[in-house]
């Protein structure tokens, strides 16, 4: 399982959700919404520390993270967090691993 956000994403989360130096973002699996890897559920965001991590990034000594619980979610999947400005929002790409 592979992490990785573009530079503008990590900017939207910086300014938006308020992360500096040394905080931590988990991105977890919700039991309510839909995705294109999970019927049912979607994918959330908080601000937390970690447990049992996954898969990680670290960029300007923020750590963004996945647990090793939610790795189901992804279903075999890597996630690429993108930020489209155009619509003003994130966007979540769950792509296979070697495609």
């Amino acid at each position: 399982m592979k992490l990785t956000l573009s530079e503008e994403a990590i900017n939207w989360f910086k300014e938006e959700v308020g992360l500096t130096h040394e905080d931590h973002l988990k991105f977890y699996a919700k039991i309510y919404g839909s995705s294109p890897v999970q019927e049912s559920y979607s994918l959330g965001f908080a601000k937390d520390y970690p447990i049992d991590i996954t898969a990680s990034l670290e960029v300007d000594g923020i750590v963004f993270y996945i647990e090793e619980s939610d790795l189901w979610y992804f279903n075999g999947h890597d996630l690429h967090v993108e930020y489209n400005d155009t619509k003003d929002e994130l966007e979540f790409k769950y792509l296979k691993p070697n495609s």
